[in-house]
């Protein structure tokens, strides 16, 4: 079964106060080639068998079939200790705020009758 994704595709246009997107011909033309050729394109369509989509609870969102592309860059030792110090900052500052919340939330759990 090919499923499209083609929410990548075309121009957004505006009428009135409604929102639409508008294909080109070419891009009409494109998702009826990899449709009729059942071809995997990256990020337009993708190839998935029955029992795919059966193990998916017969879920045709075809977004969730595409292989996920994960991007690796080299980086120097020193940008990597860059990075994860201020990963450990922002985690942090994060917990401190949790805790905060948590504190702020049994206080307010306190207060509360029934009435």
């Amino acid at each position: 079964m090919v499923l499209v994704d083609a929410s990548n595709l075309g121009t957004k246009v505006k009428e009135g106060k409604n929102q639409k997107t508008v294909l080109s011909e070419t891009e009409e033309q494109q998702i009826i080639n990899v449709f009729n050729a059942k071809e995997a394109k990256d990020d337009l369509s993708v190839v998935v068998s029955y029992e795919d989509i059966k193990a998916k609870n017969y879920s045709l969102s075809a977004g969730q079939y595409f292989e996920v592309k994960i991007e690796y860059t080299d980086i120097t030792a020193e940008e990597f200790t860059t990075k994860m110090n201020r990963f450990e900052s922002n985690l942090e500052t994060l917990f401190s705020e949790s805790k905060k919340l948590e504190k702020e939330i049994q206080i307010n759990l306190k207060d509360l009758r029934y009435e």
